[in-house]
């Protein structure tokens, strides 16, 4: 399978037959004015960094992909497992500044158009929906959290159309060089999916988990058929020239920017 997220300036643009309308992609770290460690192209307000700097980044991005910022929805996310349905009274909730609203919500979905869906990532999985069809857009945030919510199945039971109409992309987080504990696994062994398909056991009560995979498992046991999910190759902890990780930078990093709009 070739890889269709393609490197555009500071971005890389999710390219397909089925797009006609919709544009989806998520930002780089690269040609910046962050200082995350340099140059970074840092999109996220909420950590320690000049603020100008990230309504710089903002245009440069509004620029290459022609969606204008007033159109732009971000929501505060938590690890959680909400979803929440935005319309054009949303537009410029959280561009400029921060405020209280969208608080908690890792998950959005519209049927409206001019509404770009954005969110910062630097790890976790970053999960679009959309449908040509039916005029509706997703976008939602799993860390290890959001996948044992199972985040994409909240996603889904708002879905009033056929799911054969549903065309999904995993875009790049971490590999499964993430680990987690024994107590963090059994979470995951509740889930209704093949555990041994996405976690691989290392040494005593250390197990790589592949978060791409769960969450394409989830989707599919919740009735998206596997040819309409799409999951990029790219791994964030495994190329910090291009991404952001949380992980393997212990935090001191920046956050890209998913976006699907239409």
């Amino acid at each position: 399978m070739s890889e269709k997220f393609i490197k555009k300036s500071h971005i890389l643009q999710y390219e397909d037959t089925k797009l006609k309308n919709v544009k989806l992609g998520i930002t780089t770290r690269e040609a910046g004015f962050s200082a995350f460690p340099r140059d970074a192209f840092n999109m996220a307000r909420y950590i320690d960094d000049v603020q100008q700097n990230i309504t710089k980044h903002q245009q440069a991005l509004a620029n290459v992909i022609q969606i204008p910022r007033e159109q732009w929805v971000f929501p505060i996310q938590t690890h959680e497992n909400k979803v929440v349905e935005v319309t054009a009274e949303d537009k410029g909730t959280n561009i400029d500044t921060l405020t209280d609203r969208l608080h908690g919500i890792d998950a959005m979905y519209t049927y409206e158009s001019d509404i770009l869906l954005t969110m910062c990532y630097a790890d976790c999985v970053p999960i679009y929906f959309f449908s040509e069809d039916h005029h509706y857009i997703a976008l939602a945030h799993a860390g290890w959290r959001g996948t044992v919510g199972q985040i994409v199945n909240e996603v889904i039971a708002k879905i009033d159309f056929d799911l054969n109409d549903l065309n999904v992309v995993i875009g790049p987080a971490t590999s499964p060089s993430y680990e987690i504990n024994d107590d963090i696994k059994s979470k995951f062994e509740a889930l209704p999916i093949d555990i041994e398909q996405y976690v691989f056991t290392r040494d005593q009560d250390r197990h790589g988990i592949d978060l791409k995979v769960a969450n394409a498992l989830l989707l599919e046991h919740a009735g998206v058929p596997m040819e309409n999910i799409y999951i990029t190759d790219y791994a964030t902890s495994e190329n910090l020239s291009l991404f952001f990780s949380y992980r393997v930078e212990k935090g001191d990093t920046g956050r890209m920017l998913a976006f699907i709009g239409q």
